[in-house]
């Protein structure tokens, strides 16, 4: 596997890219398997009073996004970034949807979605910058691939123009009456400037968290912001439920992706963590919903 220094040398990819997703999730499923949930759900989970099972706070997280886009039957769905499914699958499971479509650049993750069919279930190898819908959308959510859109390497205005670009894109896909779900890191009391270089080229590379202000300068005009919180806490949670989960199956994993793999996830864990709790990142939940009086603008 390539080393995040050689990702980084990559050329600039508008909209993500591909090498770098690859690095972090083509580790495979049967590693992640071990410390994620059992629907493989790699996101922040939605904690209640506290005591719930990781499953549990996992499964009110997909139903939350669920809930913003409110699908109708018969309804058209698209996850951009879509992990190994566990959204599309939650949503066959609540509603009798003619396309749950799943955009993901992971081999591993495509072809594990592929290998657990469900009706009208599928997955596309594709960007969203290169998706082009035939029909409208009821619904989009995007949980944890926002982060990945641009580039560190990118100027402010370079990368609103990429975030904008993906507002543009979901407007154009989405029907007049559909919603828009997103979760995303976001930095808070720290920059860029200020970010652990561990995780940055190790673990995430390629990777750069927009900040909170940007996602409303970046869908101003196109989407209407019908709500946003940051559950930060909700993150660093799941961080210290999967390190705990790592921990204990810890000879389980190095043998399934070896010994440094292990470790570097356990560092990355453990940072993560720490940044949420200490409120250095947080996580940004929006409901994002069309202009009903403006047309779009090209």
């Amino acid at each position: 596997m390539s080393s995040g220094g050689e990702i980084g040398s990559d050329a600039t990819t508008f909209g993500g890219s591909p090498r770098a997703i690859r690095y972090h999730y083509d580790v495979g499923h049967d590693f992640y398997r071990l410390w994620l949930d059992e629907s493989l759900t790699y996101s922040a989970a939605m904690w209640g009073a506290g005591g719930e099972a990781l499953a549990t706070a996992q499964r009110a997280k997909l139903d939350y996004h669920l809930r913003n886009v409110s699908l109708p039957p018969g309804g058209r769905l698209l996850d951009v970034g879509c992990g190994w499914g566990s959204l599309l699958y939650r949503a066959r499971e609540q509603v009798d949807l003619s396309a749950a479509v799943g955009l993901t650049l992971s081999e591993d993750q495509a072809r594990y979605i592929e290998a657990h069919p469900a009706p009208n279930v599928c997955v596309q190898r594709e960007s969203w910058t290169d998706h082009d819908p035939q029909e409208k959308y009821d619904g989009i959510v995007s949980i944890g691939a926002f982060e990945h859109f641009a580039d560190p390497c990118q100027s402010r205005e370079q990368r609103l123009q990429v975030y904008r670009r993906f507002f543009e894109s979901c407007r154009a896909w989405i029907a007049p009456h559909g919603a828009v779900s997103l979760q995303t890191i976001v930095y808070a009391d720290m920059d860029a400037t200020e970010a652990n270089k561990f995780i940055a080229e190790e673990i995430f590379p390629r990777a750069e968290l927009p900040r909170p202000y940007e996602l409303f300068e970046a869908a101003d005009r196109i989407f209407e912001i019908v709500s946003y919180r940051n559950d930060r806490l909700d993150y660093g949670a799941t961080c210290e439920a999967w390190l705990a989960n790592l921990r204990r199956r810890r000879t389980d994993a190095i043998e399934v992706a070896g010994e440094d793999t292990v470790a570097r996830y356990e560092r990355y864990l453990m940072l993560s963590a720490m940044g949420f709790r200490l409120g250095r990142i947080g996580l940004a939940r929006l409901k994002l919903a069309p202009h009903r009086s403006r047309r779009m603008r090209h």
